[in-house]
C-alpha cells in the first residue's frame, strides 16, 4: 500500500506541474483573444489541447492508482476520494501531509484555470454579439428602400434590384 501512495502523490504532482504548463497558456490565450487574432489562438488551441492531452493520461494513471487502492482496502474505487485517502492516512502524517498539500494545490490551481476559463468565454461571447450585432446591422442597411439609391447623375436607381445576398454562394 505504500507504493501505491507513493505512486499517486507522485502522480498528483506531476498532474499539478501540467496544470502549471497550461495557466500561461490561458493568460497567453486571453490577450490572443482580446487582439481577436484568429490565427494566434489556433496556435494556442494546439498547445492547449497538447497540455490537455498530458492530463488526461495522468488522470488515467490516477484512476487505475485509485483502483489498485481500493482493491487493496476493500473499498469501491467509483466512491474513493483523495479526501478520504487523506483521512485513512491517520498513522502515516508524512504521507498525509504530502497527499494533503498536492490535494490543496490541485484545487487551487484548478479553480485559477476554472477562473481564467470563464473569462476568455465571457471574452469571446462578446465578441460573437458583436459579430452578430454588426451582420445585423449591414443586413438591415442593405434592406432599407431607396438607401444610398443614388448614382453619379443624382438620379435614384433601384439598389436593392442590384443587390443579391450578403455572401456569393457561386464561390
Amino acid at each position: 500500500m505504500a507504493s501505491l501512495m507513493e505512486e499517486l502523490i507522485a502522480t498528483l504532482e506531476q498532474e499539478y506541474h501540467v496544470y502549471e504548463e497550461l495557466l500561461p497558456i490561458e493568460e497567453d490565450k486571453t490577450k490572443v483573444i482580446v487582439r481577436n487574432d484568429l490565427q494566434a489562438l489556433q496556435q494556442i488551441t494546439d498547445q492547449e489541447q497538447n497540455v490537455v492531452d498530458k492530463i488526461n493520461a495522468l488522470e488515467r494513471k490516477r484512476e487505475e492508482i485509485l483502483v489498485n487502492i481500493g482493491t487493496v482496502i476493500s473499498r469501491d474505487p467509483k466512491t474513493l476520494r483523495i479526501q478520504t485517502i487523506i483521512q485513512m492516512l491517520e498513522k502515516q502524517p508524512k504521507e498525509q501531509k504530502l497527499l494533503s498539500d498536492i490535494h490543496d494545490n490541485l484545487v487551487k490551481i484548478i479553480h485559477g484555470l476554472m477562473e481564467k476559463n470563464r473569462h476568455n468565454n465571457s471574452l469571446i461571447q462578446q465578441s460573437l454579439e458583436m459579430i452578430e450585432f454588426n451582420m445585423n446591422f449591414i443586413q438591415s442597411t442593405r434592406m432599407l428602400p431607396g438607401n444610398n439609391g443614388y448614382n453619379k447623375g443624382a438620379s435614384q436607381y433601384d439598389a436593392s434590384a442590384m443587390q443579391s445576398g450578403m455572401f456569393d454562394t457561386k464561390q
